[in-house]
């Protein structure tokens, strides 16, 4: 029965001075060549994408955010201003990164230090890189003659941490920085927990009261304890178990 297979045939003109027989092995490995040739080439098709260094020229225009900070350790207030670069504009990786920062204030006792602070912040952040530390750095400061209570019931430990909380704010709202929110189904049992604290502990009357204490207080009531992780006087104590009506802390987990 004659065979069906097809047969190439080609004509050699010229004389055989080698010859190598392709195995399986050769096959694969020259489709792994291919691979990574075509790998190379969608690596260098892709945009190469604008980052911050400390070679960056300063642009002409910045965007910028003022947070203002007033302490009771001062009558004048602070105004913390942050000027933002604009990497890869008018496209899918458009990000703002914190290129300066200044301070101003009409009070002159804490000016050789502020600006040692501006100068110090604005070089971390032209570095470049992560500069979400810095906030955390900033925070963890305290003041050996102590810290204060700022509205709505946070403790601050000194003024520079206050600085730092204005700074990461700033990362939270350009996003370098994801904000930690309570989560519906948790944030469900604290109001729960604060109705019930209200009913057990206060009056109709020491409601009306108290009404001005807990709006100062951040609208938590007026004997909530200082929470020791997010440092808002809004820990109280129920069924013996100390719960942050703030951040959600708890003791008993």
């Amino acid at each position: 029965m004659p065979s069906t297979e097809q047969k190439t045939v080609m004509k050699i003109d010229q004389a055989i001075i080698s010859y190598k027989v392709i195995t399986a092995l050769d096959t694969v490995e020259a489709q792994a060549a291919i691979k990574a040739a075509e790998h190379k080439l969608e690596k260098k098709a892709e945009p190469c994408l604008e980052t911050v260094h400390e070679n960056l020229s300063r642009p002409d225009f910045l965007m910028g955010s003022t947070y203002k900070i007033k302490t009771p350790m001062s009558e004048h207030a602070l105004y913390i201003t942050i000027n933002d670069v604009v990497l890869n504009q008018d496209t899918p990786h458009e990000q703002r990164h914190p290129y300066e920062i200044f301070i101003n204030s009409k009070n002159m006792d804490h000016f050789m230090w502020v600006v040692a602070l501006t100068r110090v912040i604005s070089a971390v952040f032209r570095k470049g890189g992560d500069v979400t530390f810095m906030a955390e750095e900033l925070k963890a400061v305290f003041d050996p003659k102590g810290g204060y209570f700022k509205k709505g019931g946070k403790f601050m430990p000194s003024l520079v941490a206050e600085i730092g909380e204005s700074i990461e704010n700033h990362l939270k709202m350009i996003g370098l920085i994801k904000d930690q929110s309570i989560d519906p189904h948790q944030q469900k049992i604290l109001d729960e927990k604060r109705a019930e604290f209200d009913r057990r502990n206060t009056t109709q009357k020491e409601l009306v009261s108290n009404s001005a204490v807990n709006d100062d207080n951040g609208g938590f009531p007026a004997n909530a304890q200082l929470c020791n992780k997010c440092h808002t006087k809004a820990a109280i104590l129920m069924d013996g178990c100390a719960t942050c009506l703030s951040c959600g802390d708890s003791k008993c987990g």
